[in-house]
């Protein structure tokens, strides 16, 4: 089955442009068969085609996973992925330690991986003190997004080889956040895939994938940060961000299941 494995909407992404239902309609017309809705931080993406799905005529089944792109505030963004009915208040208040989010994740159930892992920016964990210096973190992954269609071909080539060593499952995702980027890149799963549970199960079963795409030159994250005020602007966005949800994540700590 084909998937696109990074995936950002209009509902759940402050800077994404394309809506729930068209995503779906042009994944469809490039033959994939399903997608993993990968907000920032949020399930509102996800959540709005829950509610619309009974009303969207398709010309052929199409699975739409649950999942989200985590920003840790050590270690760059992270997929995650919980079982089919879960869902975590604190994992949409961004700013937990990698090391609080992998505990937590594998505690109910889910699987982590790296979005962009040698990526530009402290968005990407190689890009990260820490991913620097705890390069053997990759034993608490589930998987590696090895393509990234926003990446340059260096960055995919190292998290290819890095996953490859350790024998890691490869994941491919367009990160589209325009609609020219939506189906650039895939990941095909020598498996059935019908939701979360089927996901994961396969994921720890380690069953075969191919990941791949084609490359966005315009949109690529080296070009993407130079529009804003770089690298180290969105370090400290990161950071402040971090402290400001501090309350929040209190609050939904409160929430957890014992």
């Amino acid at each position: 089955m084909k998937f696109d494995m990074h995936c950002h909407t209009k509902e759940g992404s402050i800077d994404a442009h394309v809506d729930i239902e068209t995503y779906v309609q042009k994944l469809i017309s490039e033959g994939f068969d399903g997608m993993l809705v990968t907000d920032h931080n949020s399930y509102d993406g996800y959540r709005k085609w829950k509610e619309i799905a009974n009303t969207v005529k398709t010309s052929k089944p199409f699975t739409v996973l649950k999942g989200i792109e985590y920003d840790t505030r050590d270690a760059g963004h992270m997929i995650v992925i919980l079982p089919e009915h879960i869902f975590c208040k604190l994992l949409e208040v961004r700013g937990l330690t990698f090391n609080e989010l992998e505990k937590l994740v594998h505690r109910l159930g889910g699987i982590l991986g790296p979005a962009h892992p040698y990526g530009t920016g402290f968005f990407a964990l190689m890009s990260t003190n820490f991913g620097k210096q705890n390069k053997e973190i990759i034993h608490k992954f589930d998987f590696v997004e090895t393509f990234n269609a926003c990446n340059h071909t260096i960055e995919n080539v190292k998290a290819r080889a890095w996953a490859a060593k350790y024998k890691k499952m490869n994941f491919g995702g367009s990160d589209a956040h325009f609609m020219n980027v939506v189906g650039s890149a895939f990941t095909s799963f020598d498996a059935e895939i019908k939701n979360n549970n089927d996901l994961i199960k396969a994921v720890q079963e380690k069953v075969k994938t191919v990941a791949g795409g084609s490359l966005l030159a315009k949109y690529q994250k080296h070009n993407i940060i130079k529009k804003y005020p770089g690298v180290a602007g969105y370090w400290v966005y990161n950071k402040l961000g971090a402290v400001f949800c501090t309350p929040a994540r209190h609050k939904a700590r409160k929430q957890l299941p014992a």
